[in-house]
């Protein structure tokens, strides 16, 4: 799951614990989501920085359900064509895990023959939310030296 640091960063969700993952718009990000069970992991991946990486792990704690920002038109999530009885967009909530001592950074990602095929280091790939085969996401932590174990 990507997220730009300055709108809500990996400190932010250790500090609360827990959040919902909102504001996707995006439809095939969205059945990503949808797909994700309670405990599965997360690579929390920061974007639009310098560098851009992987710089921590967060778990799922809730099935996909309507996102409520869509609703709400003081939000900058709000989509006027969504209906309550037909929502287009969803959310999990995740829980905080580990925040890596330092990112693996794309760059790295990018070099690193371990991680052939990541859909992260393809050129273009710039969905928020995109699945991580489990032998990508355990060389990853190897590389962070985390403390977590995937799975």
């Amino acid at each position: 799951m990507k997220s730009e640091p300055h709108v809500f960063s990996i400190d932010d969700l250790k500090r609360l614990g827990r959040s919902a993952w909102d504001g996707v718009r995006n439809y095939q990000a969205r059945n990503f989501m949808q797909e994700m069970r309670v405990s599965d992991r997360v690579l929390f991946y920061h974007s639009s920085t310098d560098p851009k990486g992987v710089v921590g792990l967060a778990r799922v704690v809730t099935e996909a359900y309507p996102d409520p920002t869509q609703f709400d038109p003081k939000s900058d999530h709000f989509d006027k064509a969504s209906r309550r009885e037909t929502p287009r967009w969803s959310v999990v909530d995740v829980e905080f895990v580990e925040k890596f001592v330092a990112a693996v950074t794309l760059d790295e990602m990018k070099h690193d023959p371990g991680l052939s095929g990541m859909l992260v280091t393809r050129k273009g790939m710039r969905l928020s939310v995109q699945p991580v085969e489990a032998a990508h996401a355990k060389h990853i932590l190897k590389r962070a030296g985390a403390k977590a174990r995937w799975g």
